[in-house]
C-alpha cells in the first residue's frame, strides 16, 4: 500500500496586505510541520507546481528551506514557477529552459511528473516532447508497477470562473496517450486551489487544494477567492487492487 501527502500552490514570495511573503511561507511552513509530526512515514509528499509567486532565486531558496522534510518531496513546475530558476536552484541543473519532466520509482508504483507550464501564460499544455516521454516512460522499466501521473494544470473544467479558462488545454493528445497504459491509477494536480475529485480518460483526477488561498465556487458567493481559509492537503491511498482512496485534511492554525 502506497500513502502519499498532496499539496498544491505554496506561492512562496507572495504579498498579501504588505506582508513581504511572511504569510505565505507561514502557512506552507504549517503544512510541512504537521507533515513532519505524523507518527508514521509517509512514501512521498508532492507538491504539484506554483512553488514561488515570481519565480525567483531567493523564492525557490526559500521553497528548498520550507519543503525541506523527512518525507521524500516530489515537485513539478506551475504557471507562477521560472524553470531557469528552479532548475538552477531546486534541481543543480544547468538553467535550460525545457519542460521539467521527472519519473519517480518509488517501492509502491511510478510517480511521473510533468510540466504543464507555458513559460509567460497562465494556462497550461503538454507539450509533444512531455507526452512522448510519457508516453515512453509508462512503456518501459516497471511495467507491471502502477503509476501515478502528476501535473500542474487540470485538464478538464471545474466549473470554477477562475479557473477554467486558465486550466490546460489540449487534454485529447493526453487522454490517447493514458489510454495506451492501463497501469496508470490516477492524475493528480494543483492549480485551483480546492479539493476536487472528478475524472479524466477514465481515471480519477485528484486536486489538491491550495495552501496558500482556497478559490470559491460561485454559489459560495464573494470574489470567488478565499485568503482566511485554513491551508489543506491531500492524502491519496493506493491499495493493492491500484484502486486510489483521497483524503483531504485542514491544517489548524499554529
Amino acid at each position: 500500500m502506497l500513502t502519499i501527502a498532496h499539496l498544491s500552490d505554496i506561492h512562496l514570495g507572495q504579498d498579501h496586505h504588505g506582508d513581504a511573503g511572511e504569510r505565505a511561507r507561514r502557512r506552507a511552513e504549517r503544512v510541512m510541520a504537521y507533515l513532519d509530526a505524523l507518527p508514521g512515514p509517509l512514501d512521498a509528499v508532492l507538491v504539484t507546481g506554483d512553488l514561488a509567486d515570481h519565480g525567483t532565486a531567493a523564492e525557490y531558496r526559500e521553497a528548498a528551506e520550507v519543503l525541506a522534510s523527512r518525507h521524500p518531496v516530489l515537485t513539478c513546475p506551475g504557471n507562477h514557477d521560472v524553470r531557469g530558476a528552479y532548475r538552477e536552484v531546486l534541481l543543480g541543473e544547468a538553467p535550460s529552459g525545457g519542460p521539467v519532466n521527472r519519473l519517480h520509482a518509488l517501492p509502491g508504483a511510478d510517480v511521473l511528473m510533468l510540466d504543464s507550464s507555458i513559460p509567460g501564460q497562465d494556462d497550461g499544455l503538454l507539450d509533444d516532447a512531455t507526452l512522448d516521454w510519457l508516453d515512453a516512460e509508462l512503456g518501459a522499466g516497471r511495467t507491471e508497477s502502477p503509476a501515478l501521473v502528476a501535473f500542474h494544470h487540470p485538464p478538464v473544467e471545474l466549473h470554477l470562473p477562475h479557473v477554467d479558462p486558465i486550466r490546460q488545454f489540449g487534454a485529447v493528445r493526453l487522454a490517447r496517450v493514458l489510454r495506451r497504459h492501463p497501469r496508470v491509477a490516477a492524475l493528480l494536480c494543483g492549480h485551483a486551489h480546492t479539493p476536487a475529485a472528478t475524472t479524466f480518460a477514465g481515471l480519477p483526477l485528484l486536486v489538491a487544494p491550495g495552501v496558500v488561498s482556497t478559490v470559491t465556487l460561485p454559489c459560495e458567493g464573494g470574489s470567488g477567492i478565499a485568503f482566511d481559509h485554513p491551508p489543506m492537503l491531500a492524502f491519496h491511498v493506493l491499495d493493492g487492487d491500484r484502486r486510489p482512496t483521497t483524503h483531504y485534511r485542514v491544517v489548524s492554525p499554529a
